[in-house]
């Protein structure tokens, strides 16, 4: 019976990729001009799901250009970004969390540039919770020291509600967090951390640009339980397409503040805009 069963879902996955094969068929032949634009859209990065939810919704009697720019339109509609440097000018307390090796150290220096050139150093406070890795602390009190503005190692949640309220006359804190692999059951401790010290403390998760669609998805899963203010794309030097990130951010209707591109404090950071991320992606 077990034989049998096994073949006819053999037979049954066989007929449906035939249809499928049959259907794609008859697509590409009734509308050659979507097809171009899904495979535009697949070759910059987007998902397979995104592109062919997009392309169904594009006007039928379109050529190229117009349908690409109609797409880009929807993807700049659908790709959230903040007002630029809404962050600097709100203030307030900021943790950047996120897996290992994507550059949160160095994104939480160039944030507190930014703010510093804004509101001057006494007004910027810098934490961290990596007393792990060798080092971690280390690289974010030399960028303190340039910066004029003091970093405090951070050991538990305690600490934390400690230090926050002695710090609440400064315009804004920034937390470096330890990294950690999205699988990591320390994650949720790290989040509990954060949510259970008394302040308002916003979650800023930091994606790498380098990573993969799958990687990232999982990496969003992890980390978005409980919520998360907002987002930052780091490492737009080191990819080859923009897409895969701005795809994953699109599908999970994240909060894009800024795109950070190399390792220059402040320099490289910039505010999200979304049709200049698209037009350099399409290169329309």
């Amino acid at each position: 019976a077990q034989n049998i069963i096994a073949e006819i879902q053999a037979m049954r996955s066989t007929l449906e990729s035939q249809l499928a094969g049959v259907a794609w068929g008859n697509f590409t032949q009734r509308k050659p001009e979507k097809v171009k634009i899904l495979r535009t859209m697949l070759d910059a990065g987007f998902s397979p799901l995104l592109s062919r939810r997009l392309v169904d919704k594009l006007t039928a009697d379109y050529d190229y250009e117009q349908s690409l720019k109609q797409a880009m339109s929807a993807l700049a509609y659908n790709l959230h970004t903040a007002a630029s440097d809404e962050m600097i000018e709100r203030g307030g307390v900021y943790a950047l969390i996120g897996p290992t090796g994507v550059g949160k150290t160095t994104t939480t220096a160039k944030l507190a540039a930014r703010c510093v050139i804004r509101h001057g150093t006494d007004k910027v406070a810098l934490l961290t919770t990596d007393s792990y890795r060798i080092g971690g602390h280390e690289q974010l009190r030399i960028y303190g020291q340039l910066l004029g503005v003091p970093v405090r190692n951070i050991k538990d949640t305690e600490d934390l509600q400690l230090t926050l309220s002695e710090l609440r006359n400064k315009h804004m804190v920034l937390i470096d967090t330890v990294g950690m692999s999205q699988r990591d059951h320390m994650v949720a401790e790290q989040i509990a951390m954060l949510c259970n010290c008394g302040a308002d403390v916003k979650r800023l998760l930091i994606l790498s640009a380098a990573s993969n669609g799958k990687t990232l998805d999982e990496v969003i899963s992890a980390y978005q339980t409980k919520g998360i203010y907002g987002c930052i794309i780091t490492k737009v030097d080191e990819t080859a397409s923009l897409g895969v990130v701005l795809d994953a951010i699109i599908r999970r209707k994240l909060m894009l503040h800024y795109v950070a591109n190399g390792q220059k404090v402040p320099e490289d950071i910039h505010a999200a805009n979304a049709r200049y991320l698209l037009h350099r992606i399409f290169k329309s």
